[in-house]
């Protein structure tokens, strides 16, 4: 059977728009029942039985044996061979994205990242500490797809952040290790990495076992096992994002070649059936354009089966009164992904306020930012980007608060500090200030 790509069509000058509208878009963040139950019991069982339950989880689930978690270590002269054995253009692929990234993250660890403080008329000296977090873990997908980029994405900006140590988990179902991933941990600086994955990782990552030193923070994206793992284990460590299916919406003006466009909602759909691609445009006849160049584009894909299936589920073209009211609605949206395909991008960039990243003009497509334009390809999904950020150096960092009043100052701040206690009822709060005042 011919494969044809499907998606919705919708248009705002339809007196149904919002309901059919809404009812496309909406996904449950949700994991079912049975998920969750067994995601519960995976947890306990690894926190219970530590390396013995990693191991069993990991036989069941990749189909790799191993007797101790210490064989599914990754040793670094293993992550450097597989970068060595790689052909050189993918190795200086690889080292050209990880500077990138590297020099964009370096960038914004200056923009408000560290140490200062300052000091007011009586001398006390007010400021914040900024110190990396010791130990994080890193998630790299490995089931689908193998996903070299989530691991420079993850891995650099910790490592430029300062944090001590960089644990790295992939499952490898059937024992199949993807060079390029491990190539990639090389480059990136991780310390550590073990070939386990779902939500017997996240669970290792959390608690710690005998092999695998617990962390403080996990960050990267998975499926709803490990969605549902990270949700659950949240408190015991910090976790970055509960990511949801992969997004793209573009804003299109009519003036990029519609293969162009075609291929980039293809780019998103191919992650999953239930990744989500949104085409919003003015021009009824360019949308026409574009439907036609995905139903030829689309059999010459090796994905094509996803993609369909995504775009059948959750694709739609939605032909718009303007491209403010496209704007609009993609703030009502708040995507992961936000093209601008227009003439003039900077036009309709200060109209655009909710979006996990937004790439302006034709040239820059979606997939540039996701392997090596520099800032992080770890977005905000599903609408969370009305209130949420790119992972970035900050999430590897904590801030304490630095407060050393003078002598000058105690006696202004106690006098403060010891009405308001009185007035909480606590009394040792108020003799704490007293206690500082001169008589």
């Amino acid at each position: 059977m011919e494969l044809r790509a499907t998606p919705q069509r919708l248009s705002t000058a339809s007196a149904d728009f919002d309901a059919k509208f809404q009812q496309r878009l909406h996904w449950s963040a949700e994991a079912d029942a049975a998920i969750e139950q067994r995601v519960a019991e995976i947890l306990a069982d690894v926190q219970t039985r530590g390396d013995a339950a990693v191991l069993e989880c990991t036989a069941r689930f990749d189909g790799v044996q191993a007797a101790s978690v210490a064989e599914l270590a990754l040793t670094a002269d293993e992550l450097k061979a597989a970068f060595d054995q790689l052909p050189n253009e993918q190795r200086e692929a690889l080292e050209q994205a990880a500077a990138r990234i590297r020099r964009y993250h370096e960038w914004q660890k200056k923009q408000g990242g560290e140490t200062a403080t300052f000091r007011d008329e009586d001398g006390t000296l007010l400021g914040q500490k900024v110190t990396p977090l010791d130990r994080v873990g890193i998630y790299v997908p490995g089931g689908k797809a193998a996903y070299p980029s989530s691991v420079l994405m993850n891995a650099i900006p910790a490592q430029v952040a300062g944090v001590g140590e960089i644990i790295m988990v992939v499952p490898t179902p059937r024992g199949e290790k993807n060079p390029l991933v491990l190539a990639a941990a090389h480059v990136a600086g991780v310390t550590r990495a073990y070939t386990i994955g779902g939500a017997q990782a996240v669970a290792a990552l959390a608690y710690g076992t005998a092999t695998i030193a617990r962390v403080d923070k996990i960050t990267g994206p998975g499926n709803a096992y490990v969605a549902s793992a990270k949700k659950r284990v949240f408190g015991q460590v910090g976790i970055d994002m509960i990511a949801g299916p992969s997004e793209i919406l573009v804003l299109a003006d009519g003036s990029t070649p519609p293969d162009w466009v075609a291929m980039d909602l293809f780019s998103q759909a191919e992650h999953d059936e239930l990744a989500q691609s949104i085409l919003l445009s003015p021009d009824a006849a360019y949308i026409d354009a574009v439907q036609r160049e995905m139903d030829r584009l689309l059999p010459l894909l090796p994905r094509a089966e996803i993609i369909a299936k995504s775009l059948a589920g959750r694709g739609v073209l939605i032909h718009t009164r303007s491209m403010i009211e496209a704007c609009d609605i993609a703030n009502r949206i708040a995507p992961e992904h936000l093209e601008v395909s227009s003439r003039d991008p900077h036009k309709w960039e200060p109209l655009l306020r909710h979006a996990g990243a937004i790439f302006l003009g034709a040239y820059t497509s979606e997939a540039l930012g996701d392997y090596c334009a520099g800032p992080n390809h770890v977005l905000p999904t599903s609408g969370t980007a009305r209130f949420s950020s790119p992972l970035s150096v900050y999430d590897f960092q904590k801030r304490s608060s630095l407060i050393e009043v003078s002598e000058a100052g105690a006696q202004e701040l106690g006098r403060i500090a010891s009405r308001l206690a009185y007035g909480e009822g606590l009394q040792a709060h108020a003799g704490a200030a007293e206690m500082r005042l001169e008589p």
